[in-house]
């Protein structure tokens, strides 16, 4: 019997929202390359756009890295880019496995896209178990300059392709890693964007009512007149489901509406309060499901 190479997913974020164009092509290349995509999401104010792929193990690699040509044929990152911390054109490159069945299939696959990247001219930076638990955020840090400024120094050097970086293409983050949920509230006004990294700096991992696993900002959103957001990554949604972080955050300030950005694990949404708002609420399930992957292993 010849083995099926296992379900493989990937959540690539580029730095572009407001050209549906470039969004829709750079989504088009990684079909091309072989990928099923699950779902794009684009966001004005954080000029930032993220597909969410399916597909075997080899065949991701290859889709993503005919994305990340793309990407950076058409983004620019000596223009603005908004409010969302980045690196790169194609900013993350996360390879995502489902169970930890797959995490070795996930980490092949990475390494691969790293190389197929870095092949195609793309400095690329490991992050998390890749790189001994390195963070996007330490990466990320002071934006592209500053990871211009830190290559140059020797503080860092890219793990894959060119050892310079263009400053118009920046770099690309690439990992494997179980599901994260991207996940946004906003605030009822009067709250202010202060009072967003406010309470942002106490829910996050690390602060005084720190949740486990919580990545958190405060940010104020000029296209929709101002309004507060608590932008958030949550890495482990068993530890902290949907839930319990609208309750953190409301215990500080009302939400009057919540994002999900790309999908999340069904798991995720246990509890949720059914009167409060989900812009693009999606699960996993539901699109490996419309896309005829419904048994994913």
């Amino acid at each position: 019997m010849i083995a099926v190479p296992p379900l493989l997913m990937a959540v690539p974020n580029v730095s572009e929202g407001r050209d549906p164009a470039a969004v829709e092509a750079i989504g088009d290349a990684y079909v091309r390359g072989g990928a099923a995509l699950l779902a794009t999401h684009e966001d004005v104010d954080h000029h930032r756009s993220v597909h969410t792929l399916a597909a075997p193990q080899g065949a991701l690699a290859y889709a993503l890295a005919d994305g990340a040509v793309e990407a950076i044929r058409r983004i620019d990152l000596t223009t603005g880019r908004g409010l969302h911390p980045h690196v790169g054109a194609l900013d993350v490159c996360p390879v995502v496995f489902l169970d930890e069945a797959r995490a070795g299939a996930a980490t092949a696959d990475a390494l691969l896209t790293a190389q197929l990247l870095g092949e195609a001219g793309i400095p690329v930076l490991l992050y998390g178990d890749l790189a001994g638990g390195r963070t996007r955020a330490f990466l990320r840090r002071g934006g592209t300059p500053e990871l211009l400024r830190r290559v140059e120094a020797g503080e860092l050097k890219p793990d894959f392709g060119p050892a310079t970086i263009d400053p118009r293409v920046g770099a690309a983050l690439v990992a494997a890693r179980p599901p994260l949920v991207a996940f946004n509230l906003e605030l009822d006004p009067p709250a202010t964007v202060d009072d967003a990294r406010r309470i942002a700096a106490l829910v996050r991992e690390g602060g005084d009512e720190g949740l486990p696993g919580l990545r958190a900002i405060g940010l104020e959103l000029a296209a929709q007149d101002g309004i507060a957001q608590v932008s958030c990554n949550v890495e482990d949604h068993r530890a902290v489901p949907l839930a319990v972080l609208v309750d953190a955050v409301e215990r500080h300030a009302p939400v009057r509406r919540c994002e999900l950005v790309g999908l999340c694990p069904q798991e995720a949404l246990v509890g949720f309060p059914g009167d409060l708002e989900i812009t693009g609420r999606a699960t996993i399930e539901d699109a490996l499901a419309a896309a005829g992957l419904a048994s994913p292993a």
